[in-house]
């Protein structure tokens, strides 16, 4: 029960996320993309950039920054790379790895250029 607590919890959350961007003047192109390789909780687009963005839902800022381990950033980057191709997006497509961060009572925290590969 608790696991499916905690992803109705994170799903939530990527909700919340998607509308905080599309307030921002983003457009959300995919939600939860799952390839082999990793996957991307959203994927938006405002002038021309590609936000790969990760969502964290956690009680303490820090809490969810930790939660970014290398090794998930990786598989970010791994699955962003599928979807690029998938797309057929080129090497000129500007990508940036952005963080959200959830937490209670509070409005998201959108953390721009969290991480570059």
């Amino acid at each position: 029960m608790n696991r499916e607590r905690a992803y109705r919890s994170g799903r939530r959350a990527e909700r919340l996320a998607a509308w905080w961007l599309r307030a921002k003047g983003y457009r959300i192109l995919a939600r939860d993309f799952r390839v082999p390789v990793g996957e991307i909780d959203l994927i938006a687009e405002r002038g021309g950039l590609l936000a790969i963005v990760e969502v964290k839902r956690r009680e303490r800022l820090a809490e969810a920054l930790e939660a970014v381990t290398p090794r998930q950033q990786r598989r970010i980057e791994r699955a962003t790379e599928a979807y690029l191709a998938r797309e057929r997006r080129g090497a000129e497509t500007r990508v940036r790895f952005d963080v959200i961060v959830i937490r209670p009572r509070r409005l998201p925290l959108h953390l721009a250029d969290a991480w570059r590969p």
